[in-house]
């Protein structure tokens, strides 16, 4: 390649490429030497906020939802954990040291252009990033506490990847990946928030990006990844299925949709945003999101001068002080932010409970993390009473209350194959008075497990080298015939044929191509960037 003049942008060592700038006639040479195990797109990503559906707060609140704070929304108390101790790396526009996050910006890394990391002062000229912060990790310090995130002391690892209009490349953020990956002791990482992503250009078996996710993930690191906002297609204005993006289709990240708490914080009330994107993913069919979360108008800082408040000035919030500090968007990148805010509570609170037990302390690996998640969750209605179906919301709406109290319920020194539940944990919980039955199963690839038996013990399948969905064998309920059900009546299995295209609204049918509408498919790839593996 050098020979040739090829441009060698970087050498990613966890997942094994070469990111080159070439010509049209030197990608031709590339595919054809053997020593080539696969070529794909450097592609743009951008991040996954939706600002044509966020609108203005519905009321003075903590989210912009009925005056109910994200914990409360979570059905979180102030006697839970804030994710003290707890790193979130967030990868993104780049933070901005604003009073809300300031003081937990531990560490703070520029990726952009093609940098390898380079060591800076916090920023943010987009202000995506920042608003991601502060529905982590942010203490509402500008509103007297009333616009607080989920994980109030949680530490913020500030890892820059998109640009002051929202954009960066693939290449970028895989090497904000690895660097996390490679640096999760020194930095104190613990969960990496990516609420960005592009069209899925390849199988996620080949995907660099989805495989610099599952690399994290094995390295103990819990990754939340944003769904995408193509649930609806901009030609027809129609919920159409398909949509997940890359990364959000990575086996073992914890892919969040985004739901509207509908001003309440009783949950039978929540449905999936329109714009939210649906699974299953493009190439493997797999049962895509995980869970929903609040996505919908929340509020969280505003980064002074940044491209978001100046091109959109409706979306800035006062802080009650007569200051517009805080800004209202909506998208699955909110949703999360929510999500891994949660996550580092749920971290905290295992933490203790090991420490109080008299053992090292210690988190669940990843796959119990987001097999916790899955069976605490609260399975969704739409308006009309009708159940979701599993490739809208996942197992259901994440249940923050039910999910904390099974963490806190476990010792993670015990052994492998042994029980690890010390406290016993009914499986519902409390929302304004009323009782809420969790969904007690998970989606393990595109099969349906439940019983209270997948998660009272140390499973293997929650070893960090074990990718989601893997054929292991279960020893609870699982086989051929708990498939995840499509719509209630089509069961997805091998026998399903898929035809060219999308059915908007409809159904599903598959092909070589998304096709909105009648002819439009996802963005041409830049044949001129591309990564060499």
């Amino acid at each position: 390649m050098t020979r040739r003049g090829i441009r060698l942008r970087r050498y990613h060592t966890g997942v094994g490429i070469w990111a080159v700038d070439v010509s049209a006639r030197d990608l031709a040479w590339l595919e054809t030497l053997p020593d080539v195990v696969d070529v794909s797109v450097d592609a743009d990503v951008t991040a996954a906020a939706d600002v044509s559906a966020s609108g203005g707060p519905s009321s003075s609140s903590g989210t912009g939802s009925g005056g109910a704070g994200l914990r409360e929304l979570l059905g979180l108390s102030n006697a839970d954990p804030g994710g003290d101790g707890v790193g979130v790396a967030v990868i993104d526009s780049g933070i901005a040291p604003v009073p809300d996050v300031a003081d937990r910006i531990t560490d703070f890394y520029d990726f952009t252009n093609g940098q390898p990391g380079v060591p800076a002062v916090p920023v943010d000229g987009f202000g995506h990033g920042t608003h991601i912060a502060g529905l982590v990790a942010g203490n509402g310090a500008l509103s007297g506490g009333r616009f607080r995130g989920v994980a109030p002391a949680a530490h913020l690892i500030g890892l820059r990847v998109l640009d002051d209009h929202g954009m960066g490349s693939t290449s970028d953020v895989i090497a904000a990946l690895e660097f996390a990956t490679a640096n999760r002791e020194a930095l104190g990482i613990d969960v990496i928030n990516l609420s960005l992503g592009h069209p899925p250009y390849a199988p996620a078996a080949s995907d660099p990006l989805v495989q610099a996710v599952e690399a994290a993930t094995r390295a103990g690191i819990v990754v939340v990844v944003a769904a995408g906002n193509v649930g609806v297609s901009t030609f027809t204005h129609r919920v159409g299925y398909g949509g997940i993006l890359s990364p959000a289709n990575a086996p073992s990240a914890l892919t969040v949709a985004a739901a509207k708490t509908m001003g309440t914080v009783d949950p039978t009330d929540d449905t999936i945003a329109n714009y939210s994107s649906r699974g299953p993913t493009w190439y493997e069919r797999l049962a895509k999101p995980d869970v929903a979360a609040p996505g919908q108008s929340l509020v969280a800082p505003y980064a002074p001068g940044s491209t978001l408040g100046i091109t959109h000035p409706e979306l800035l919030v006062d802080d009650g002080h007569g200051g517009r500090n805080y800004l209202t968007l909506s998208g699955t990148s909110m949703a999360a932010g929510v999500e891994s805010g949660l996550v580092a509570v749920m971290l905290d609170a295992s933490r203790a409970r090991t420490v109080s037990l008299g053992h090292p302390p210690a988190y669940p690996p990843p796959n119990a993390i987001k097999a916790f998640v899955e069976y605490t969750a609260l399975p969704m209605r739409d308006a009309a009473g009708a159940a979701y179906d599993r490739m809208s919301q996942g197992v259901g709406r994440v249940n923050g209350q039910g999910a904390v109290a099974l963490a806190r319920s476990i010792d993670t020194s015990a052994p492998q194959g042994s029980p690890w539940i010390v406290e016993g944990v009914a499986p519902y919980s409390f929302y304004g008075g009323k009782v809420f039955a969790w969904a007690q199963n998970v989606v393990w690839g595109n099969s349906i497990v439940w019983g209270e038996g997948i998660i009272t013990a140390n499973n293997i399948v929650w070893a960090e080298g074990v990718v989601w969905g893997d054929n292991i064998v279960w020893a609870e309920h699982v086989g051929p015939a708990n498939s995840v059900v499509w719509g209630g009546n089509i069961v997805w299995a091998e026998n399903i044929v898929w035809a060219e295209n999308i059915v908007w609204a409809e159904g599903i049918a598959w092909g070589q191509n998304i096709v909105w509408a009648e002819n439009i498919v996802w963005a041409e790839a830049r044949l001129w960037e591309a990564i060499v593996q």
